[in-house]
């Protein structure tokens, strides 16, 4: 269904440092990092799409966040939700949501949300209902 995923950043070295070790984390593949455009990509091991990039914006404005506006990574373990939550504040995300089952969503869901060092709202989802196995 996605295509990519454009994340902005006005501190592109520093949200490549983050965003790396969390991509690396989820198991996902690195793409490319064109550092004179201030850019760089992750996709699934198995697949060349979606992208997940971040980036100075293009216009040349500053980088902002959305109100409303969450990007959720479907992950394959409760486990796995959990690690990549602890990593993403250790590296100094702010968190937004402890790892743990939200029967409000469905009864199967297990999830946690934090912003990333540019206030991005991030979201780990698990949808299997004995957790998963951790890749």
């Amino acid at each position: 269904m996605l295509s990519h995923v454009y994340l902005g950043t006005d501190d592109f070295e520093r949200s490549l440092r983050f965003w790396a070790a969390i991509a690396r984390e989820m198991g996902l593949r690195f793409r490319f990092e064109d550092g004179e455009r201030g850019w760089a990509g992750w996709q699934p091991a198995d697949a060349d799409r979606p992208l997940f990039l971040i980036g100075r914006p293009e216009n040349g404005a500053p980088a902002s966040i959305g109100n409303g506006t969450m990007i959720a990574f479907n992950l394959g373990s409760h486990a796995l939700v959990d690690r990549v939550h602890a990593l993403a504040l250790a590296l100094g995300g702010r968190d937004e949501g402890a790892p743990g089952l939200r029967p409000h969503y469905h009864p199967n869901y297990y999830g946690a949300y934090f912003r990333d060092r540019d206030g991005h709202k991030i979201g780990l989802a698990c949808h299997r209902p004995d957790g998963g196995s951790s890749p």
